[in-house]
């Protein structure tokens, strides 16, 4: 079973991500600011990271490196409403594994989960 943790300052979009996961039975942990996160990180190895970009304590996109550091094995999925070319080029040449704009669908989460684990 694969450990996840969601790092996303909308408690709707956490719980629904949960649930959406947990359907794929993995378990789920999630945060709301990127100082949670790193609490979490010095604690665990999440096997995937589905992270906001836009959170209250800083930007997403420049914690990838971190999550880079603590947890190399860790897939990051960035999630963002602000879903353009630049921010999409930039997350995936900083590491993240994959992009996704909000609204996600369950289908959209489901595929990238099975491109994951390949």
């Amino acid at each position: 079973m694969s450990n996840v943790l969601i790092i996303d300052d909308e408690i709707d979009i956490c719980f629904l991500l949960s649930s959406i996961l947990r359907n794929k039975n993995m378990n789920t942990v999630h945060v709301n600011t990127l100082t949670d996160a790193t609490e979490v990180l010095q604690k665990e190895r999440p096997s995937i990271i589905f992270l906001d970009n836009h959170l209250p304590d800083g930007m997403g996109m420049d914690f990838i490196s971190y999550i880079k550091r603590a947890s190399p094995l860790t897939k990051i999925v960035m999630i963002t409403a602000y879903d353009n070319s630049t921010d999409r080029n930039k997350a995936l040449q900083l590491g993240a594994d994959f992009f996704i704009g909000k609204p996600f669908s369950r289908d959209s989460i489901y595929h990238t989960i099975e491109q994951l684990a390949y």
